[in-house]
């Protein structure tokens, strides 16, 4: 492969990476606490060690795929009625445990269990800032979370839901469309700002989505077609300069 295909595939290789993150912001435009990612692309400069380039000559620039970046705007509220929706328009996350630990979210829509814990859709308690699983006893009515996240049933405070802040947000694994793993430390939130009754939408813009996903589309076939046309014409001055057995000496 020569240095005009590499420079040329480092390009592809870029697009294809940005086409795929908007696919799955797009397949996520409904998926409550869902945040959008975002692309970053960078040129690699390099110069030939040792030496000066010829008249005319200019430094190549590869593309490189930087990183991958979470947009952390808060999505629109979207009113329930559910006393147990909860919506954080600060920084933050809630905590769940799952199975495979402790898991950070934003998607607020929780419910009870039949022992009364609280808990997500897929059934993993919402733990409180120690830690713990919050519960509510059969007899716990009118309830009520205030702003920073104290949980009162029937007047009585019965626990405070964790809001955490990672360190790094940035770091924040994926798993699914609302769930993360933190790879830095955590902290709790000091104003998370929760709404009862309401749940948090994604973040992401499907109009903006669809439009970088056209240009990155275009970007990426007009890329596949330079390429093609430069093999052929490799191709072309091959068959011009090898000798073929009509025009052998």
């Amino acid at each position: 492969m020569d240095i005009t295909d590499s420079l040329a595939t480092s390009r592809l290789i870029a697009q294809s990476h940005a086409m795929a993150v908007i696919a799955n912001n797009l397949a996520n435009a409904d998926t409550p606490g869902f945040q959008e990612q975002r692309v970053q692309f960078a040129s690699v400069l390099t110069r030939q060690p040792g030496a000066r380039p010829p008249p005319g000559g200019q430094t190549l620039a590869y593309t490189e795929d930087r990183a991958t970046w979470r947009e952390t705007t808060p999505g629109p509220l979207q009113h329930t009625g559910n006393p147990l929706d909860l919506a954080i328009t600060g920084k933050g996350y809630f905590t769940v445990m799952t199975k495979a630990g402790p898991r950070l979210t934003r998607d607020g829509r929780f419910g009870l269990l039949p022992d009364g814990t609280v808990a997500d859709a897929a059934g993993n308690a919402l733990l409180d800032t120690t830690g713990k699983p919050i519960r509510l006893g059969a007899k716990d009515t009118g309830i009520s979370v205030a702003s920073d996240g104290t949980l009162s049933a029937g007047g009585r405070q019965v626990a405070q839901v964790g809001v955490v802040v990672p360190a790094n947000p940035m770091q924040l694994q994926a798993q699914g469309g609302s769930l993360f793993v933190a790879r830095t430390p955590t902290k709790p939130a000091t104003s998370p700002g929760i709404v009862q009754g309401a749940v948090e939408g994604s973040n992401v813009q499907p109009v903006l989505e669809l439009t970088d996903m056209i240009n990155t589309s275009r970007q990426f076939e007009f890329m596949a077609r330079f390429i093609q046309a430069e093999s052929q014409r490799k191709s072309s001055v091959i068959d011009k300069l090898l000798p073929t057995p009509g025009n052998l000496p």
